[in-house]
């Protein structure tokens, strides 16, 4: 069986083509680019099933999938999981959360996992041991801290995140609001693991999305950097629904 899982954001996408666990392709691109990029794997896979995690607006995708006569699966708070839910209000859980969740249990059944995804927002959430979800947090990610420090007042620029180290103390404006955001996001993130870790014994930690590259060499030992985490998330719930 050979299946298509598509991480759908707001103006990019990810496609991961996947023959029962293994995952023989993947793609990251401009949504107007991966029409063509579909073209390119229905020719080149027997594509038996398309899962898609749309968190941006998905309507025109869709219905180029639709005009190609696929059928698809759009995850909703309704798609069964292969985890016990234990959030207060699922119906408010964000698809991507839910689809990453999935990926710690396929990839690490019966143990504490906590999924840091740092992309728009930086996520958090946790898995138990039992197969359980108990929720996690949202704070702004990195480019919405940027942004939000421009826009919010009169005279801050909007700054992009530098390669270099951000030193604590910045001796200008503009070193002063990268110490804020980058040592701001890195003592936020290790701050949170160290107290998952005092709390949960054996904790395993995964860190994805689209910051987590730059993000990971900055951060504490520990961390497994996963890039594809949702995709394989994606896929476990595809074959966990088709079985």
């Amino acid at each position: 069986m050979i299946n298509l899982v598509i991480d759908l954001g707001n103006t990019r996408l990810k496609f991961g083509v996947y023959e029962k666990n293994i995952l023989r392709s993947n793609w990251a691109g401009d949504i107007e680019l991966a029409k063509d990029k579909l073209e390119d794997y229905l020719k080149e896979y027997p594509i038996n099933h398309i899962t898609i995690c749309a968190t941006g607006n998905s309507k025109d995708f869709v219905t180029f999938i639709e005009k190609k006569g696929l059928s698809y699966e759009l995850i909703t708070s309704d798609t069964p999981m292969p985890f016990i839910n234990g959030y207060k209000t699922p119906q408010t859980l964000g698809i991507d959360r839910m689809v990453l969740v999935a990926a710690s249990q396929f990839l690490f059944p019966k143990e504490n996992v906590l999924v840091i995804d740092a992309g728009t927002c930086i996520t958090y959430d946790f898995k138990d041991c039992k197969e359980v979800y108990q929720g996690g947090s949202i704070s702004p990610g990195l480019q919405m801290r940027y942004k939000a420090m421009h826009e919010f007042t009169a005279k801050l620029p909007h700054l992009k995140a530098i390669e270099t180290e951000a030193a604590v103390i910045g001796k200008d404006t503009e070193g002063a609001m990268h110490s804020g955001v980058i040592n701001g996001i890195t003592q936020e993130i290790d701050g949170l693991i160290d107290w998952y870790k005092s709390e949960f014994e054996d904790l395993k930690i995964i860190l994805t999305g689209g910051d987590g590259q730059f993000l990971s060499g900055r951060l504490k030992n520990g961390i497994f950097a996963n890039s594809n985490f949702l995709l394989e998330g994606l896929n476990y719930i595809t074959v966990f629904n088709k079985s």
